[in-house]
């Protein structure tokens, strides 16, 4: 490996398949530029470290590559080495957050008007455009109204909404995904590979998720590790420069709260208080543990069969009930939102625990006969949420933590629901179906007749199925069916809910005093339709 030359640098894609990830950009641009449908100015949104200006480089060279406009350029001709090297003339990028007043723009601009010296087209990437002041965007506003047709702009921002709709509307928009920590940990293995490097595969997945979707962030961490390791990347010493949780802690944490011993729990967190562990950070981990344990239940197929704590997770996996974990993921967060306010870190670590400890249900499901009722399908998140929002831990209805045998298999589709990224006629059609099929790379859903328009919406299901297929992290098959519908949909669980709640809000106000006494003296009449829940 270089002295000089840090792996970001050393393995920044030269070519659009050398990329990881972000695939519908990719397949976007290379169909535009086989089929030459060339627009005059692209915008690339994104997080920090996604490929956003590395897109733009390698579009930059497809439009100047000697063999012609094209989808692989060949890397060989000038201009493709140029570019590499950041020496092409044509090629000009400017930072807006150092560059933000209009006359720089102005200049840029004027520049645009030439003809290129020796490209076929003048590229301006534009990064962090957001920065621009308003005057700066009233001036390249009048260029993309009316830009020459040698010139291709190309804008990268990581806060789109601070970029005025007049330019937004005049750009074909790009949004580059945070990329999963598996796909990180695939590349950053091939890096070492190629490298020469030693690593312990657990060394890896830390460094994947520490980079929290960023692979410029995750190279970079990797430089680190191998400064650190002095030549091999250990999952211990990765561990130590990360400040990462030890996971034995967090699965010891959860054994100990799923046998309800409150002086284990104590003792684990003494003794990550005696290491010197950051309890927000822990908190923060054990939130991903049980969402890792979700998975688990629900698709066990997601946890990959070289998963270092494999067995541990499928091993609480059956252990804890799903609602268990539902539950204690909702409790858990809360607490990480709420650590900074605790009059020190461990005593709110410590007081998220009892928490814990406080809400977990004293009998299985198994043990609960419950008969089916509105009450009986609440979901224990809900349920959870508001005897945690309240301070009362008597609030949660035991019967939440059983549900019901006819609606299990529709909370848990519901659960699922609520960790994609849908919105709109795509989130509607998803609350109105019930999971019929889960197998490996296809998700079959069922519809009712009586809501079989949402299905005629191509728009929506497309946007279910990119959202199935970024949570599975994989492509998935959406395949969706009308049928009769046997258990509650998510939206009849959701409409329940909020009778339930409208019905507690009436109930609580009619039998409040000072409402009674109101009525009995005065004569005042209660307007049901003017109580609403809180």
């Amino acid at each position: 490996m270089s002295a000089t030359t840090v792996l970001a640098r050393k393995w920044r894609p030269k070519t659009f398949a050398q990329l990881a990830g972000q695939e519908h950009v990719v397949r976007a641009l290379s169909n535009a530029l086989t089929q030459n449908r060339l627009h005059h100015a692209y915008l690339f949104t994104g997080t920090r470290g996604v490929g956003k200006t590395t897109i733009a480089r390698i579009f930059a060279k497809s439009l100047n590559c000697a063999t012609g406009i094209t989808a692989t350029p060949c890397g060989e001709c000038s201009a493709c080495k140029e570019i590499d090297s950041g020496r092409f003339v044509d090629l000009i990028e400017l930072d807006a957050a150092s560059n933000t007043q209009v006359d720089n723009m102005r200049d840029l601009l004027e520049s645009a008007l030439y003809a290129p010296s020796s490209g076929r087209f003048k590229v301006y990437i534009i990064d962090e455009v957001h920065m621009l002041s308003k005057s700066a965007f009233n001036a390249m506003l009048k260029t993309l109204e009316e830009p020459p047709g040698h010139v291709k702009f190309i804008l990268a921002t990581t806060d789109p909404q601070k970029i005025p709709v007049t330019v937004l509307s005049r750009c074909l928009q790009f949004n580059l995904k945070q990329l999963p920590p598996g796909l990180i940990g695939s590349h950053l293995q091939y890096v070492l590979e190629q490298e020469q490097v030693a690593f312990e595969p657990g060394a890896i997945g830390l460094i994947a998720r520490a980079a929290q979707g960023s692979m410029r962030d995750a190279l970079s961490l990797m430089d680190q590790a191998i400064a650190f390791s002095a030549g091999k990347v250990d999952e211990s010493v990765v561990r130590t420069m990360l400040g990462a949780i030890d996971q034995g802690y967090l699965f010891d944490l959860l054994v100990a709260l799923r046998e309800q011993n409150g002086v284990a729990l104590l003792e684990i967190a003494d003794n990550m208080a005696a290491r010197s562990v950051a309890f927000d950070a822990a908190l923060q981990e054990l939130a991903t543990l049980l969402h890792r344990i979700a998975l688990a239940q629900t698709v066990p197929q997601a946890i990959a069969d070289d998963e270092p704590e494999r067995a541990r997770l499928l091993e609480l996996a059956q252990a804890l009930t799903k609602e268990d974990v539902q539950l204690f993921y909702q409790i858990v967060i809360h607490g990480r939102d709420e650590i900074d306010l605790a009059p020190d870190e461990y005593a709110g670590f410590t007081m998220t625990l009892l928490r814990l400890l406080a809400f977990a249900p004293t009998r299985t499901v198994a043990a609960l006969a419950v008969p089916v009722t509105v009450q009986s399908i609440v979901k224990p998140v809900e349920a959870a949420s508001r005897a945690i929002s309240s301070g009362n831990t008597e609030n949660i209805p035991v019967a939440s933590y059983a549900g019901s045998e006819a609606a299990s298999g529709s909370p848990d589709w519901g659960v699922l629901l609520t960790q994609l990224n849908v919105q709109g006629m795509a989130q509607q059609l998803a609350k109105h179906c019930v999971l019929q099929n889960l197998s490996d790379g296809q998700i079959t859903l069922c519809l009712s007749q009586e809501h079989k328009h949402f299905q005629t919406n191509k728009m929506a299901t497309e946007k279910l199925q990119a959202a199935l297929s970024d949570y599975f992290a994989k492509p998935m098959k959406l395949k969706i069916v009308l049928g009769k519908i046997e258990t509650a949909t998510p939206a009849v669980l959701e409409h329940q809910g909020k009778q339930l709640k409208q019905q507690h809000a009436s109930d609580s106000i009619a039998g409040d005093s000072f409402v009674r006494d109101a009525q009995s003296e005065f004569g005042a009449t209660l307007l049901p339709e003017s109580i609403k829940p809180i």
